[in-house]
């Protein structure tokens, strides 16, 4: 039997929102077992820790619209610069070219970068409603 693991996307206004939410829906509230980061994300899908205890699982992220709004181009500019002091040395002018790109609202958004993590990570499994 399939499981469906839910996200209610209005709930998730920010992406500390979606870890939350996230990891709500795969281990139960309160209990939280992988990292709030896209590697540790990618890692929880690819059978890492906090993935789902089951074979076969559908996540549904529900009004999933109101999460793009939120996750769009000023909560992508606003985790980039929270994560700018801890960018190694050689990739700085890397990240400054993405800080950029958000800041003109182009490229990639939390969103977006979110949605890519499960289509390589597990492939089938989003459904956004």
């Amino acid at each position: 039997m399939t499981a469906v693991y839910v996200l209610d996307g209005t709930r998730i206004r920010t992406l500390d929102d979606f870890w939350r939410v996230v990891m709500d829906a795969f281990d139960g509230p309160g209990r939280h077992y992988f990292g709030r980061n896209f590697d540790a994300f990618a890692d929880c899908l690819s059978g890492g820790p906090g993935h789902p205890d089951v074979d076969e699982y559908i996540v549904e992220w529900r009004d999933h619209d109101v999460s793009r709004d939120h996750l769009g181009y000023s909560e992508t500019v606003r985790h980039l610069e929270l994560r700018r002091s801890r960018c190694h040395p050689s990739n700085r002018t890397a990240f400054a070219a993405r800080l950029a790109a958000a800041r003109d609202q182009r490229g990639p958004t939390v969103f977006d970068q979110l949605v890519e993590v499960f289509e390589n990570r597990a492939p089938g499994v989003l459904r956004l409603q």
